[in-house]
């Protein structure tokens, strides 16, 4: 059984009330890049793999069809471009890997190949892209698009991006670079190639203006959980994002996940999932549940269908006093909104003819929005002990994706400083590697 690998989500370090919780953001506001800096020293010390930050180009505008109440209450927002910030994270560090996303729905691949080129770089090998198929109009209309595009289309198209961008990095062989000082020739043409992509959805003369990088393909990261989204996973992805807090839906996703590998013929021993997973570790387990409970006192109606509406791509405020829960799934599917998360746990859990009201609905999607419906709480030790049974019960390839609802830095420096250490002391966390690149650093 191989250890776990873990990384740290900083996506949400000052939104959904973060950033007034005791003890957060002291003496500096978002974005000063010094917290981030601060976070990435202690994260490398504790042995975190990677610092991932998830991403979204638009202010929740679902709800009600208006940007305001999130706008008032910073749901979800605000959200910068965080290609700079790991740069700056890179300069304090030398192990530690960084994760940026971008999506394949609305971006265009030449740019985001050079510029994560670029990044790889500057990390010395230590960048990963999450590519999303974007599910939110929010986004969409800050691109020119009037509708978000069917589900399925949206993954053909990130399966096609990834491949130009692949393209694109092997586009410039890694030998092509000769820098002769005594004739003053640069690199071999020979070795130089256009890529010469005409596809459904873009057309790339290529090559890459670039020198290869030291990973010559950043380390793709993909989290897909739909069938299809699954399957692109299977095709290309070298590390997958996986929603924790569900054990049987946990072991489906890892089962459909090697069934596409083998389909693909790939080995599934080699692809690790690092299931998102919220933890609020205390010294003691009454301090973890009154942290927990601070948490929660943010949260009131509004600011829940805010995040669900948002993060669903559907205006929740539509809903009906009861319906059924297969009736909300397909009308989900039919607007091409995301029929997964809270309601495919829902229906999964209930049945699809299970009938909810307005009211029961969104008891259950205040777990979802706060991540307390996933959470783990409570001492190192117990903590712990969790983490180490949900692994060895999906599998043990992989790890987890640790985040922290409270203050920032704190919540996660106590995750530093207090379960990454029982981790350690019981060898249930990945040896370290002499790899110099985050793909050899994090290797299943």
């Amino acid at each position: 059984m191989s250890g776990m690998h873990i990384g740290f989500d900083l996506s949400f370090t000052h939104t959904e009330g973060a950033w007034a919780r005791p003890g957060s953001w002291v003496g500096l506001d978002f974005p000063d890049v010094r917290m981030f800096m601060e976070l990435a020293r202690t994260a490398e010390r504790a042995g975190v793999g990677l610092l991932f930050f998830g991403d979204g180009s638009g202010i929740p505008s679902t709800w009600r069809g208006g940007i305001e109440p999130a706008v008032e209450w910073g749901i979800q927002w605000p959200r910068h471009d965080m290609a700079p910030v790991i740069a700056a994270m890179a300069t304090v560090t030398e192990r530690i890997g960084f994760g940026l996303t971008y999506s394949s729905t609305f971006m265009h691949p030449f740019y985001v190949a050079r510029l994560l080129n670029s990044l790889d770089h500057v990390t010395g090998g230590r960048i990963a892209f999450n590519v999303v198929a974007s599910t939110r109009g929010a986004d969409a209309a800050n691109y020119g698009f009037g509708e978000l595009m069917d589900h399925d289309l949206r993954y053909e198209r990130m399966e096609e991006f990834v491949e130009v961008c692949r393209a694109l990095w092997d586009s410039v062989a890694p030998d092509a670079i000769v820098r002769d000082r005594e004739t003053g020739r640069f690199a071999d043409p020979a070795k130089v190639h256009p890529i010469d992509h005409k596809g459904r959805f873009f057309d790339v003369k290529g090559p890459l203006a670039s020198v290869p990088g030291p990973q010559i393909h950043p380390l793709i990261v993909q989290a897909g959980n739909s069938p299809r989204g699954i399957a692109a996973s299977a095709r290309f992805a070298d590390l997958i994002f996986g929603f924790g807090g569900n054990l049987a839906s946990q072991q489906r996703h890892r089962r459909l996940l090697d069934e596409a590998l083998l389909a693909e013929r790939r080995d599934p021993a080699d692809t690790g999932i690092l299931w998102a997973t919220q933890v609020i570790v205390g010294r003691t387990a009454a301090e973890a549940r009154a942290r927990r409970d601070e948490v929660h006192a943010f949260w009131n109606e509004e600011t829940v269908a805010i995040h669900l509406s948002h993060n669903m791509g559907y205006d929740l405020s539509t809903l009906p006093e009861s319906f059924r829960l297969g009736e909300l799934r397909d009308e989900l599917l039919a607007a091409n909104a995301s029929p997964a998360g809270l309601v495919g746990s829902l229906v999964a859990e209930f049945g699809e003819e299970s009938t909810m009201s307005r009211d029961e609905f969104f008891d259950h999607g205040r777990g979802r929005a706060t991540g307390l419906d996933h959470s783990i709480v409570g001492d190192a030790e117990s903590v712990a002990d969790a983490l180490q049974e949900n692994f060895a019960a999906t599998g043990s390839r992989g790890g987890y994706m640790l985040s922290s609802p409270l203050a920032m830095p704190s919540g996660l420096a106590d995750i530093s400083e207090l379960l990454l250490p029982e981790l350690r002391r019981r060898g249930a966390l990945a040896a370290p590697v002499a790899g110099a690149t985050l793909r050899e650093n994090l290797a299943v």
